[in-house]
């Protein structure tokens, strides 16, 4: 694609490399947290689920740059990861002291919720190895220079763990652009993990400056307020289409205060209930504007992860595809697919997101 010159494949070892906390996700499937008496294991986390999609489901080389307590559950980790075809080399370890008074791994207790009653995340991740990495712990100049990385994605998630964890975004982003490596960010604001250490303000001042070094922005207009300072009026929690307009005005503010975005790409959900949302997305890309097919009354099994898979379906398209239209329907089909299946992680294939995007329907293949 014209707009983003990604790197060529045979001087990279890795098509994506993301930056971010990989939790134990424990689920208790149809049933409550507070009420259960066993969880299915999986693992997740924001940054990390986009480069699982992209190398399960898009066929992409991957690597994830996360860090792990050295114990049980910090291998069980590295296992799942390894389940998903993404290479663990980056990842490190630190000691653990038997108790987790310095250092532990994050756990995450999702219900899914069905109907009225809404998906519950329950996580307990304080302390934990990843949100400990500060600015010189990764050779960056190794991974992005030697090694060689076509694309790299982190997020806001990974940003608000810490003190420190904010810097070692800027850090890393700073190396990526200095080798040519194209450079994503999902702002994925979570006012709960900002509040322990500057709240709002400091959200903005991390964030604000991250922006200055992101080819590909991604997020909702409740993210680009809180995260870059940006206002759209007459929005509600859910963007419909009576202020989409707004939020084009919104995203337009943006690439005039950073005209280093290439591209920027939102989801859109309606949400009804637990298990019935609309859904659709839209981007922009090199000064246009395109919309994916609304899918009204999408029927979602497990809604966590969706907005990852949609994540890692747009960069594919903008990596491999000749068209943005086709980079944001594929993003869209993707996250409505892993929204049908349990976990945080894509369970879809290539072929079935290009029968999505295809226009087919859910006849029974035989």
């Amino acid at each position: 694609m014209s707009v983003l010159k990604v790197r060529d494949v045979a001087e990279c070892r890795y098509d994506i490399l993301s930056l971010g906390e990989v939790m134990l996700r424990l689920d208790p499937g149809e049933g409550r947290i507070r009420t259960a008496r066993k969880f299915q294991a999986w693992e997740g986390g924001g940054e990390y689920n986009v480069a699982r999609g992209l190398r399960r489901c898009f066929g992409q080389r991957a690597a994830v740059v996360t860090a792990f307590a050295k114990n049980e559950i910090g291998l069980l980790m590295e296992d799942f990861i390894l389940q998903g075809g993404v290479d663990t080399s980056l990842i490190q370890w630190m000691d653990y002291d038997g108790i987790g008074r310095t250092v532990r791994n994050g756990l995450n207790f999702t219900e899914r919720g069905f109907g009225i009653r809404g998906a519950v995340g329950c996580s307990d991740r304080g302390n934990t190895a990843a949100s400990r990495l500060k600015p010189g712990d990764i050779d960056w100049e190794h991974i992005f220079g030697t090694l060689g990385v076509r694309w790299f994605h982190t997020g806001g998630i990974f940003a608000a763990l810490s003190e420190t964890t904010g810097e070692v975004v800027i850090e890393a982003a700073q190396a990526a652009k200095k080798h040519g490596t194209i450079v994503s960010y999902d702002l994925n604001y979570r006012p709960s993990l900002w509040k322990g250490f500057g709240g709002l303000e400091k959200c903005r001042e991390i964030n604000r400056e991250i922006a200055r070094y992101v080819d590909v922005m991604i997020g909702n207009e409740e993210d680009f307020t809180a995260c870059l300072g940006f206002e759209v009026e007459g929005t509600d929690e859910n963007l419909t289409d009576l202020d989409v307009n707004s939020f084009l005005k919104m995203i337009a503010a943006a690439v005039a205060e950073f005209p280093n975005f290439k591209a920027t790409a939102t989801t859109m959900r309606g949400v009804k209930t637990a298990t019935v949302n609309d859904w659709g997305a839209m981007c922009w890309v090199d000064g246009e504007f395109h919309t994916a097919t609304p899918r009204p009354e999408l029927e979602i099994l497990d809604r966590v992860g969706g907005g990852d898979s949609f994540a890692s379906g747009f960069i594919y398209g903008l990596m491999e595809l000749d068209s943005p239209q086709q980079a944001i329907e594929y993003g869209a089909a993707h996250g409505a697919l892993a929204m049908t299946t349990p976990g945080d992680t894509t369970m879809a294939s290539l072929a079935e997101v290009e029968k999505i995007v295809a226009g087919a329907g859910a006849r029974v293949d035989r």
